[in-house]
């Protein structure tokens, strides 16, 4: 949740243009002491665009997320959101972002509806005529699946119903840009679903830009329009699951059954190869299955490139980055 003072809002900033970056990232640099964190990122997000941000543990993610909240102040390099160097952004710009951390311990009191209503009426003042805030209440705790729970003390709540009342805290102001930071933990299957369409439908209907950072691949690549993957100081590889898997092998591998023996044949046109195995054995083929290189591959191939020492040009050479 972004935190907003009681006060009059001060002018409003200049917003991007529609055909700018809502994220505009350049050359980003970070220092402790002697110790160079980020080396020089770069990266853009444009308006409903789902990015997640993938790396190993002590990679930089959370420094990257907190300078672009403006919550930490950068070493050097260029950055804007929604127009704003984070850095000088003031209460009319925080307003428009949405903050859902890993777990909030807070609030245990309040009742669920009376907290989100009480939280959503310190965005009445950032309304605009393009963007109403709050988001209206009920409408909120249905989108996030709290209706039947919605007059229960936060306390009462299990984990997963939890998990949801932090998620509808950080869009009750209806962000414009939205930090997610491992946004299903403690989901069932059921409620990692619910939770997927809510971020289809913030980034389709209401056309929300989502940074998401999480551990969990399989949900980064049902999420993502784009993956970045950051290790060793800067952004290794950026692109979709499907192109990054396809930039460590361009070869697919195909599988299938005839007349009960197992065949496996590795390809770099899956789609020419099954055909001609259907012109060829027709009827005859059982089980076929074509398998490309998982994200999860990816990235293990990429990281394991960067940890191992690997030259920043032989690695830009092999995810892709220098297109």
């Amino acid at each position: 949740m972004t935190v907003l003072e009681e006060s009059s809002p001060p002018p409003e900033p200049v917003g991007p243009p529609d055909d700018q970056p809502v994220i505009d990232v350049r050359d980003l640099r970070m220092r402790y002491g002697s110790t160079d964190v980020l080396t020089g990122v770069t990266f853009a997000a444009h308006p409903g665009e789902v990015v997640a941000l993938l790396g190993p543990n002590g990679a930089g993610k959370t420094t990257t997320i907190e300078i672009l909240e403006g919550f930490r102040m950068r070493s050097a390099g260029e950055v804007r959101v929604l127009g704003v160097d984070p850095a000088r952004g003031d209460e009319r710009w925080r307003a428009r972002l949405g903050v859902v951390l890993q777990s909030w311990r807070d609030h245990a009191k309040w009742r669920v509806r009376e907290l989100l209503a009480h939280l959503g009426s310190y965005y009445l003042p950032y309304s605009t005529p393009q963007a109403s805030r709050p988001w209206d209440v009920d409408d909120l705790v249905d989108a996030v699946g709290l209706t039947p729970h919605a007059h229960k003390r936060v306390n009462q709540l299990s984990g997963g119903q939890r998990r949801r009342l932090d998620v509808a805290i950080g869009i009750v102001g209806r962000p414009e840009l939205l930090f997610l930071d491992e946004p299903t933990a403690g989901f069932d299957p059921e409620a990692r679903r619910e939770f997927h369409d809510l971020v289809h439908r913030l980034a389709d209907l209401e056309q929300t830009t989502i940074l998401l950072t999480t551990h969990d691949l399989d949900e980064a690549e049902k999420l993502a329009d784009r993956i970045l993957i950051l290790a060793g100081g800067s952004i290794i590889a950026d692109g979709s699951a499907e192109q990054l898997a396809r930039r460590i092998s361009a070869k697919a591998e195909v599988r299938w059954s005839r007349h009960g023996e197992r065949f496996v044949h590795s390809t770099t046109d899956a789609t020419r190869f099954v055909r001609d195995l259907f012109r060829q054995y027709g009827d005859d083929l059982e089980d076929l299955e074509i398998r490309r290189a998982t994200l999860e591959d990816t990235y293990m191939a990429l990281v394991r490139e960067v940890e191992s020492g690997r030259s920043g040009t032989a690695l830009r050479e092999l995810s892709g980055a220098d297109r």
